[in-house]
């Protein structure tokens, strides 16, 4: 009999004023508590995580489960299903119902005694919501964070919300269109609800058990037994070991021949195609997910019985997204090579992945990325880069791993962290928006699970959930394990292809028998010098690139109010007294958004313009120029320019060093006279233009990227762009210490 050893109480109030009480009481588990839980996973609904895997200050050792979930919460597109499955869930069910009631955005249908079916209404045709605001966009997770924020209390600690998320949940944020058909049965999202969870501390042999027990309106959960939730693993009769891929040979190969020539046009500067390997996997998933815990240790390892005979087998090396109270902690993984046959030749692998120009730019570009999304809902000057290309070693492969921790800003919790950042870049690509239409046109089947999260949102607030990758995706008895490569304009899709195989590999290789066996640089806070931009209105126009929200986070440093719209409704909202109109950077030509009208509106009304890459792009051609391609596309590479130390450069050193990322540029000899070369790459390519009389400006490079950031050169830029509007030139920015 386990040891009782602690009893919390928790009163949490449902919008109509009833109270739901939740007791509770955290024993010592029994021996072996965790091996059965994994066993019967087999049989039943639930899920088993673990890490078996360290790394200072990012990783620890723990495992945590569960099975027979008293609640489940499905949904597909913006429809959703709360099922209670036995007498015990009927309390929580019921507060659940409350809640949902009262959010405004959801419809309720016709409950059923153990169901309640709900959906979330769109956004009203014709409305418009800021960049800022995307996180809390009308969407399943209305629903999800009504859920969560009902039943956060501090004493209830891992009790909460776990599961999985799918890949197609991004499609619900962006205007993309699916060219491939879905199965009727996919499902978006699955989470259960716990009232019995196992969890094991770091270093401890048996872990706790925790019961949960519910008391609302009359119904008490410890006055019903617990009952099995059946779904067993059926397997399949097929007795072949053949290995069948979704990609005839050499069609992956001409999927990366397609990206590379999205490369050179400047549409995107990365993506990250995959393939999918199938067999009949005769193998329980239990003995699966035990070969992989055995011989893939990973961060996250995770077992999932997600019902309707579909299971989730994986050992997951990428955090996805992890907040403890106002931190918010992601590990981009970029940048692969194979494992040597013993450490001396992992040494060498390490050395040649570390001098690799071509990993180091897609880490570069992954990072990016991820700041970009963090500086969507974090402070700015927060977010820093705790730890650069550092090394991590897995069973096959090694990796080199970027760590990004932000701080949330006021008003945004553990869901808007993990919204923002759908899906990460190292499965999709960048700019985000384009590299997933690219791969919703080329990649040969649905990705499901894969590429989206799992893990849980607990009642303590925090949020800790995984990429799922490296993982098994386990439909009616047939396996399904589908792997990537981040392919660049330098890729040799050959090789990138190999890549998804060696990636493959471990996990195809556990299905059904025994597999055979840096230093830490951290970005400081950006400093103002006391400096700042308050009172100025500043017009963001976000061309769907990827790195929108970095650069309006280093603008809103100073402090100035400063919305961001897409193009067609920024060119409205020029009517509201805005002082500047920001051009950001973005994929194709400038045509594409329509930067001609832009410009010219900004112009006709007197506003001050500043452009970045495209933004400049689009100036030149406004004003008579003429656009070029390069022979290579300078994508995540850095370059130093030299410049006239005046305007932009004002007082920033000659020589320093800018990230590019474009394949389009301005010719300089077909500049015209109205505008001003104000700075040019080593290789003699335009890097800066401005207008010899109207407060236009602009730079090729990104100010945003960490590159730039270097000695600050892309704050401090952009502190001399905000002093060169002029209804401030004249006293340039106001000290925030002045009286």
């Amino acid at each position: 009999m386990d040891q009782e050893t602690r009893q919390d109480i928790a009163d949490l109030t449902a919008p109509g004023g009833r109270t739901l009480r939740v007791t509770a009481t955290t024993a010592v588990a029994e021996k072996g508590a965790f091996d059965r839980i994994i066993g019967d996973l087999d049989e039943v609904l639930g899920l088993a995580l673990a890490s078996n895997y360290e790394y200072p200050s990012r990783y620890s050792i723990w495992n945590f489960g569960f099975t027979n979930p008293l609640i489940a919460f499905e949904a597909t597109g913006r429809a959703f299903t709360l099922r209670a499955f036995c007498q015990r869930g009927a309390g929580l069910l019921a507060f659940f119902r409350d809640v949902l009631e009262h959010t405004p955005g959801i419809t309720l249908g016709e409950d059923e005694p153990d169901r309640i079916f709900g959906s979330v209404d769109p956004l009203p045709d014709g409305a418009v919501i800021a960049e800022e605001e995307r996180t809390r966009k009308p969407s399943i997770f209305t629903a999800i964070r009504a859920l969560w924020q009902a039943v956060q209390h501090p004493a209830l600690g891992d009790f909460g919300l776990y599961g999985a998320f799918g890949y197609d949940l991004i499609f619900g944020f962006d205007d993309i269109e699916m060219q491939m058909a879905r199965e009727d049965d996919q499902r978006d999202i699955v989470l259960f609800v716990p009232d019995r969870l196992f969890k094991s501390a770091v270093g401890s042999e048996l872990g706790v058990m925790v019961r949960y027990a519910f008391d609302y309106d009359g119904h008490r959960s410890e006055d019903h037994p617990r009952a099995d939730v059946p779904a067993p693993f059926q397997r399949k009769a097929d007795n072949s070991a053949d290995i069948v891929c979704d990609h005839d040979p050499g069609e992956y190969e001409a999927v990366v021949e397609r990206a590379r020539n999205e490369f050179l046009q400047g549409n995107l500067f990365e993506a990250v195609p995959g393939q999918c390997f199938s067999k009949p996997m005769h193998s329980a998933p239990s003995t699966v997910f035990r070969r992989l815990m055995k011989t893939n240790p990973s961060p996250f390892a995770f077992l999932m019985n997600l019902g309707a005979d579909e299971f989730l087998i994986g050992a997951s090396p990428e955090m996805y997204v992890r907040t403890t109270g106002r931190k918010v902690e992601t590990c981009p993984i970029s940048g692969t090579i194979p494992r040597g046959a013993d450490p001396l030749e992992d040494a060498d692998q390490v050395l040649k992945l570390l001098s690799s120009t071509k990993d180091e730019a897609e880490l570069t570009m992954c990072t990016d990325v991820d700041r970009n999304d963090k500086a969507r809902i974090c402070v700015p000057g927060s977010i820093e880069v705790r730890g650069r290309r550092q090394i991590e070693f897995y069973s096959r492969l090694i990796h080199t791993v970027d760590h990004v921790v932000g701080e949330l800003a006021e008003g945004y919790d553990g869901l808007d962290a993990f919204i923002s950042h759908m899906w990460a870049v190292t499965v999709t690509g960048a700019p985000k928006t384009w590299a997933v239409r690219f791969l919703e046109r080329e990649e040969k089947s649905p990705r499901r699970w894969y590429a989206g999260a799992i893990g849980g949102m607990m009642a303590d607030g925090s949020l800790n959930t995984a990429l799922s990758i490296r993982m098994v995706q386990v439909r009616r008895g047939i396996a399904n394990v589908r792997a990537g490569a981040t392919t660049l304009y330098y890729s040799d899709p050959a090789a990138e292809e190999r890549e998804t195989r060696v990636k493959a590999s471990a996990f195809l290789a556990a299905l059904d028998a025994e597999a055979a066996p840096g230093t830490t640089h951290a970005l400081p806070r950006r400093a103002t010098d006391g400096y700042t931009g308050r009172g100025l209105n500043v017009l963001m126009v976000d061309h769907e690139d990827s790195f929108v929200n970095t650069l309006a986070s280093y603008i809103r440093t100073f402090e100035p109010a400063l919305r961001t719209y897409r193009a067609e409704p920024a060119r409205v909202m020029m009517d509201d007294g805005v002082d500047l109109v920001v051009l950001s950077p973005g994929p194709g030509r400038p045509v594409d958004f329509d930067l001609d009208a832009t410009i010219a509106k900004a112009v006709s009304l007197g506003i001050p313009v500043f452009g970045v890459c495209l933004g400049l792009q689009g100036i030149a051609e406004h004003f008579g120029g003429t656009l070029g391609v390069l022979d290579e596309p300078r994508h995540g590479v850095s370059t130093s320019i030299s410049h006239g130390g005046k305007g932009l450069f004002h007082r920033l050193p000659q020589g320093f060093d800018v990230a590019r990322y474009h394949s389009l540029y301005a010719l300089e000899e077909k500049v015209p006279e109205a505008l001003e070369v104000t700075a040019r790459s080593a290789d003699g390519v335009v890097m800066g233009l401005s207008h010899r009389t109207l407060p236009v400006h602009s730079v090729q490079f990104h100010p945003e990227s960490i590159i730039t950031s270097k000695g600050d050169m892309g704050l401090r830029l952009i502190r001399n762009m905000l002093d060169l509007v002029p209804a401030r030139a004249a006293g340039g920015l106001r000290s925030s210490t002045a009286t």
